[in-house]
């Protein structure tokens, strides 16, 4: 009989905390929504922005992202909310006078932090993705344009030992200047091509046209100089591997975006930062589902006279100071030399050390 009623007491749990999460999001999307709107809505009435489009193409994806973006923090008030509840109706103490431990309490939490953190998973790394392509493309139209229209000093490896240098390119006409491609065998150079200008043939796949190009080819201690006014050469590379456009790596799966940084790693391409850092996001974030529900039913299981309003107040700090810090630790791996696995997980290290200290000193 004890058993069953455990299980109903899971059930119950399970069914509050999700049900919590759930309206705490309908309602914080709803303010969020208004608020962008109200932001937004010149650009989009300047720019004749369609109501379909503005309600389908824009919002209908905005809202997964954003709700998505800021999951741990729905997480906290969702726990917060409603085990203060239980708390001050002295459902907690009634549930631990059976003999029930405060593990044995966590197991309904856990249970909804990982069904909270698998959805996050897969939106995140499956379905927002795709959404955000049709979002970014709105924007681009009818709100502030993202996309990259010149790069300089591009470096990268478009063959085995083949090395390109672009000092600057030009998207509006496919043009790079000042292009150079050197071949290595065993390390040692073997041909240098030099050229004033090369343009992409967008007619062809990995076609250039290289104009005023002059090749010296070094065999030992003999060099050959080629020189001519334009030339067609197949060179296994595009505009897209490195014109990277704002945002970029939002539209990538992870899968996707696991290739992307694999192919730009090999090829050494060194701006690839943004997409390895959304890459671990997408795994940390969901983990921080299990970190914030422990710190969440810690701090609202005691009951204070405070009450809920001192464990909301709490709670909301420590979620946004997470969101805070991801976002710092983040921008440190872009600017500085911080490995971005490290600068993602560094958040939930932090919060998990807060975790296991407020589980001690949680009531038993």
């Amino acid at each position: 009989m004890g058993n069953k009623l455990l299980k109903r007491l899971d059930w119950y749990i399970i069914k509050k905390f999700l049900g919590t999460y759930v309206f705490a999001i309908a309602l914080i999307i709803s303010i969020a929504v208004v608020f962008d709107f109200n932001e937004k809505m010149d650009k989009f009435m300047t720019n004749e922005a369609p109501w379909r489009a503005i309600l389908f193409d824009y919002y209908m994806n905005f809202i997964p992202y954003f709700a998505n973006l800021f999951s741990p923090l729905f997480v906290f008030i969702a726990v917060i909310f409603f085990t203060s509840k239980l708390t001050e109706n002295s459902e907690i103490i009634a549930m631990f006078s059976t003999g029930m431990s405060f593990k044995r309490l966590m197991r309904p939490y856990m249970i909804s932090a990982a069904i909270i953190a698998i959805i996050t998973f897969g939106l995140s790394s499956y379905i927002i993705p795709k959404g955000s392509v049709v979002r970014l493309n709105f924007e681009d139209k009818y709100y502030k344009k993202r996309k990259a229209t010149s790069v300089r000093n591009v470096q990268l490896e478009v063959d085995s030992g083949v090395i390109a240098y672009i000092e600057r390119y030009e998207d509006y006409n496919k043009t790079g200047f000042r292009f150079s491609l050197d071949k290595f065998v065993n390390k040692k150079l073997i041909s240098h091509l030099t050229a004033r200008s090369i343009t992409y043939d967008t007619t062809a796949v990995n076609r250039w046209i290289i104009k005023d190009y002059m090749i010296r080819e070094l065999n030992g201690l003999k060099e050959k100089i080629t020189k001519g006014a334009e030339i067609d050469s197949t060179i296994m590379m595009e505009p897209s591997d490195f014109l990277i456009t704002r945002n970029q790596e939002e539209i990538l799966t992870s899968p996707q975006l696991s290739k992307y940084i694999d192919r730009q790693r090999k090829r050494g391409f060194a701006n690839i930062k943004e997409f390895e850092i959304e890459y671990h996001r997408r795994i940390a974030m969901s983990f921080a589902s299990f970190i914030l529900a422990t710190i969440g039913l810690s701090l609202s299981s005691r009951k204070t006279k405070g009450g809920m309003g001192l464990y909301l107040g709490i709670g909301l700090g420590l979620s946004f100071s997470y969101i805070l810090f991801q976002t710092i630790s983040s921008t440190f791996a872009i600017n500085g030399n911080v490995p971005p696995i490290i600068a993602v997980w560094m958040p939930n290290l932090l919060y998990t050390i807060i975790a296991i200290y407020l589980y001690i000193k949680a009531p038993k």
